[in-house]
C-alpha cells in the first residue's frame, strides 16, 4: 500500500468511493459537502492506493488555536474496510502531526458508523450530537491527545 497527497485529478475515485460507502457510512447529503471540501479546505489530503487503486483517503486540517489538529473525511472502500487501512492512514496522519510540537490535541468529528475505531486508536469521546450530520447520523466528537 502506498501513501500518496491528493491530486484534483482524484476526486471523482474519491466521489465514487463516498457514494459506494452511502448510506452504510455517509448520508446522502453530505456529497456536496464532500465535493467542496475537496474543492476549497484541504489542507493535508492523501489517499492510499494498493495496486493503483485508491482505497482509502482522509485528511488532517488546523484549527486556529495553533495546537488543535482535526482529521478529515476519512473513508476506505467497503470491499478494503477491516483489512488495515484505515488504521494504516490514520497512522501515517498521526506520525506527520507528533514532531508539530505545537499541535498538541487531535479531534475528530466523526458517526457512530465509526466511533468504534476511532477508540480503538485512542480517541476519547467528549460528546454526542443527535441526527447532526443528517437523520441517522449522530456526530461523534472525539479527542486525542498528541502530548
Amino acid at each position: 500500500m502506498k501513501i500518496r497527497p491528493y491530486q484534483p485529478s482524484d476526486q471523482p475515485h474519491l466521489i465514487d468511493m463516498l457514494r459506494a460507502n452511502t448510506p452504510a457510512s455517509f448520508a446522502k447529503e453530505e456529497e456536496p459537502d464532500f465535493i467542496f471540501y475537496l474543492q476549497h479546505e484541504t489542507e493535508l489530503y492523501f489517499v492510499l492506493e494498493e495496486e493503483n487503486q485508491i482505497i482509502a483517503c482522509g485528511g488532517i486540517n488546523f484549527d486556529q488555536d495553533g495546537h488543535t489538529a482535526r482529521i478529515s473525511w476519512d473513508m476506505v472502500h467497503p470491499e478494503f474496510q477491516g483489512k488495515g487501512a484505515g488504521t494504516q492512514l490514520l497512522q501515517y496522519r498521526i506520525n506527520l502531526l507528533r514532531p508539530m510540537k505545537q499541535i498538541n490535541t487531535l479531534i475528530v468529528r466523526t458517526s457512530q458508523t465509526a466511533y468504534g475505531f476511532y477508540k480503538k486508536n485512542g480517541f476519547f469521546l467528549e460528546e454526542i450530537n443527535k441526527d447532526y450530520w443528517a437523520k441517522g447520523f449522530d456526530l461523534y466528537l472525539m479527542r486525542q491527545s498528541l502530548s
